[in-house]
């Protein structure tokens, strides 16, 4: 079998499944002769595995976002209407915005300020905060005391401390947390007093397995009207998807 015979052979081969080729039907010549032509081919047209890839995880980005956009519609009333989260921006915007997130993830902290730039620009977009500690003990602890300071204060003091726990570089400690409590006039014995309470441990529990079913693994992720965004994005990004959701 001559080279320029089994090259477009070869090509067609690899953009087909893998089944639609029986290597057992072949003589045991016949397959080494086959095997050592692919290998010819690969080697003088390295390309091909390069197409080969990006076409297999575009592929697998669209089974992806597929997939989340079934599991955003199974659990819309837990994403969207959970009765605990935070909710900001305009309450009765046309589009919602959820963010899984973690006071320790630098990825965050950086979304933070694109976040806002957008709620700021844009009065139409309803936020939804999921407390998502996943990166250690003080991830926890800064989740805790700020659940706390919603249940014990209200929504206005929960932004307050939120806005502060984004920007905090230093370790999270309880005396830190206290002072930026009392930096805001909060009560900080009456939240630390309910840091370790069942409401705000099953608050934290509930959205933790809700990530589980989203299939959440990272912080921040993002749900948008129906699309679940998993990782950082750039206000510009966040602003042309918005534009894209209201058509």
């Amino acid at each position: 079998m001559k080279f320029r015979l089994i090259a477009p052979l070869v090509a067609a081969t690899l953009a087909l499944p893998a089944a639609a080729l029986d290597l057992t039907a072949m003589s045991d010549a016949e397959r080494a002769q086959f095997r050592a032509e692919v290998r010819s081919y690969l080697m003088d047209n390295p390309e091909v595995i390069m197409e080969a890839v990006e076409a297999l995880q575009n592929r697998e980005a669209e089974a992806q976002a597929r997939a989340d956009f079934t599991l955003v519609a199974d659990h819309a009333e837990a994403i969207f209407n959970d009765g605990y989260s935070y909710v900001g921006g305009n309450p009765d915007g046309d589009i919602v915005l959820v963010e899984f997130l973690d006071y320790r993830c630098g990825y965050c902290k950086r979304a933070h300020s694109e976040v806002e730039a957008l709620l700021e620009t844009d009065g139409n977009i309803k936020l939804i905060v999921k407390e998502f500690p996943i990166l250690g003990e003080q991830s926890v602890l800064a989740s805790r005391f700020a659940v706390a300071t919603k249940q014990v204060a209200g929504g206005e003091s929960y932004l307050a401390l939120h806005d502060a726990l984004m920007t905090f570089r230093g370790d999270v400690t309880l005396p830190a947390l206290r002072r930026l409590a009392s930096t805001f006039g909060l009560d900080a014995d009456a939240i630390e007093a309910k840091m370790d309470s069942d409401e705000v441990t099953m608050e934290i529990a509930r959205t933790r397995a809700l990530a589980e079913q989203l299939q959440i693994s990272g912080t921040p992720t993002f749900v948008m009207h129906d699309e679940l965004l998993r990782g950082y994005l750039p206000f510009d990004q966040m602003q042309a998807l918005v534009a894209e959701k209201r058509g």
